[in-house]
């Protein structure tokens, strides 16, 4: 049997300018703050609050490792952690603009997500019983990510 994927919600989390932390021992570190958005879709609406971040590190074959980690509320005022992974590839002049904050066409570049939630017990908790996957754009002042369940 394959793998299903059933969409279950879009997150649009507004970002603040990327924050350049300088060469790691792993990667060229930097850190995206993330400041607010919406999560809308057939199985969930939300906010995402202010206050989490993105921490990145460019590896040295160019890919960049994400990791964000933020909250959501939801319409009944559930908060909800969300950790969210992913990689992010184009080439090496498509990745330069995306560096600099300019816009790009979404098609240049591969940028897949896997996130997790942390829910409590409740109408909510079905996010912590299945694996996400998900696909995503950054945009000069957002990141906008299709969740999939997978099924």
């Amino acid at each position: 049997m394959n793998p299903k994927l059933s969409h279950v919600f879009d997150i649009v989390a507004e970002v603040g300018p990327m924050r350049d932390l300088g060469a790691m021992p792993h990667g060229r570190r930097r850190m995206v703050p993330i400041l607010g958005g919406t999560v809308r879709g057939p199985r969930l609406q939300a906010e995402v609050v202010p206050g989490g971040a993105d921490w990145q590190y460019v590896r040295g074959d160019g890919i960049v490792e994400l990791v964000a980690r933020y909250a959501i509320r939801t319409q009944d005022g559930t908060g909800i952690a969300v950790t969210n992974r992913g990689l992010r590839r184009a080439a090496p002049e498509v990745m330069a603009r995306l560096a600099r904050g300019e816009a790009v066409d979404a098609t240049l570049v591969y940028c897949r997500t896997v996130p997790q939630f942390e829910a409590p017990t409740g109408p909510h908790a079905w996010l912590n019983a299945s694996l996400f996957v998900g696909d995503a754009v950054r945009l000069p002042d957002a990141v906008q990510v299709a969740v999939f369940e997978v099924l």
